[in-house]
């Protein structure tokens, strides 16, 4: 009876992480779709095969070395071993937490688009969710997380908290896409003459599609962090609910109902709420989204017209910037006196998030200052000009049209 009833509770936790894979897997689609709406018609194509690309070589260099170095897991024994007498929970569980690993390409490959060789990015995609992430991750989530998280609460009262990855994902891939996009320069015709001529998004309704999709399967990417059936938690669901209507509340009052931003709030508070999703009260979640959502409005902005900073999609301020606002926002709700659960510290959650940011932005510089030193990063000017569909991929997102001409 008690194998029964153990089987039937491991059955039950393969299930409920395998849709959360699924559904965090479908977000892939909308950062390709919030990309390709995003960029001119030129370069959609090369959206999509990008991000499917970055996808599947996530996926081998995460189950052979970032898993492992993560977690201490390996695949390479028999296959009995791996299903062991838990169905294959941690197959599973690699398979969820990859999904995680993927999008930190899947985030940079919004900032440095349009202007990109191909090849390239792929390998430093690769390196980012191979290395580069796992070694961070493994000391916040993974096998090492016992002496980072024992320093921080012996020093500071309480351990680094991030349920679901504002830090450890969408920081991490927002300030590792800055120096990518440092690195390559603005586009071609973005300013002339030091003025600013901002290139239009191209198409609304791929850009509304692809932060539909990311919303939705954002519930996966919370709710389902819990990793199993009995940790699930209906706080962690209406906080992402709050979060992300009060990003997009902010957003249209803030910029008058522009669809872009608009769409990019809902975003911004589904990343904000991130971290402390499992520790603050809705109310709190309401305003810690708003507040994501204008620090994407106003860090765009500025980023883009004051520093000059061609980042295309605005990833930097999106994950960068306010996965780490998502970072420090759980040690400011999170206290029990602000209606949150307690037991989180805000001097861990902001040295946390500073620890991100710096191994971030050191990594970063250091993986594409050799890309650009060994293989190039750039397109050439002329296929720049044409547009990466066709000088990479040899056609372009509407191929009848070009017959037809």
């Amino acid at each position: 009876m008690d194998n029964a009833v153990h089987s039937l509770s491991r059955s039950g936790d393969v299930l409920f992480l395998m849709l959360g894979a699924v559904m965090v897997f479908a977000m892939h689609a909308g950062f390709a779709f919030l990309e390709v709406g995003t960029v001119r018609r030129k370069n959609q194509t090369n959206a999509l095969v990008k991000i499917l690309t970055d996808w599947s070589v996530s996926t081998v260099v995460y189950f052979l070395i970032g898993y492992p170095i993560a977690y201490g897991v390996s695949f390479l024994v028999p296959a009995g071993q791996l299903m062991g007498n838990n169905q294959g929970y941690e197959l599973v569980r690699f398979f969820f937490l990859l999904c995680f690993a993927a999008c930190i390409p899947a985030i940079i490959s919004g900032g440095i688009a349009e202007r990109t060789r191909f090849w390239p990015q792929v390998l430093a995609g690769a390196i980012f969710a191979g290395l580069t992430y796992p070694l961070f991750e493994s000391i916040i989530w993974g096998q090492h997380s016992s002496g980072l998280q024992g320093w921080f609460k012996i020093t500071f009262g309480a351990p680094f908290h991030d349920f679901a990855g504002s830090v450890v994902v969408h920081s991490m891939g927002g300030w590792l896409a800055l120096p990518a996009v440092l690195l390559l320069g603005p586009r071609m015709g973005r300013w002339v003459r030091g003025k600013s001529h901002a290139i239009p998004v191209s198409n609304i309704p791929f850009l509304a599609l692809g932060s539909w999709i990311l919303a939705v399967g954002w519930f996966g990417f919370n709710v389902m962090s819990a990793q199993t059936l009995g940790g699930i938690s209906g706080l962690v669901a209406v906080n992402s609910l709050l979060a992300m209507v009060g990003g997009v509340i902010f957003a249209v009052i803030a910029t008058k109902a522009d669809p872009g931003f608009t769409h990019n709030g809902a975003l911004a508070g589904l990343i904000a709420i991130c971290a402390g999703s499992d520790l603050v009260h809705p109310i709190a979640a309401f305003f810690i989204g708003g507040l994501g959502a204008l620090i994407f409005v106003y860090g765009f902005q500025w980023e883009q017209e004051k520093l000059k900073i061609d980042d295309v999609l605005g990833v930097w301020p999106l994950h960068g910037m306010i996965g780490s606002w998502g970072g420090v926002a759980a040690g400011i709700f999170g206290y029990a006196g602000l209606g949150g659960m307690g037991g989180v510290s805000f001097v861990s959650q902001v040295v946390g998030t500073l620890l991100a940011i710096g191994y971030a932005l050191a990594t970063g510089f250091a993986v594409y200052f050799v890309i650009v030193r060994t293989f190039g990063l750039r397109l050439e000017q002329e296929d720049e000009f044409r547009g990466s569909d066709l000088a990479i991929h040899h056609i372009n997102a509407y191929p009848e049209d070009a017959v037809s001409r």
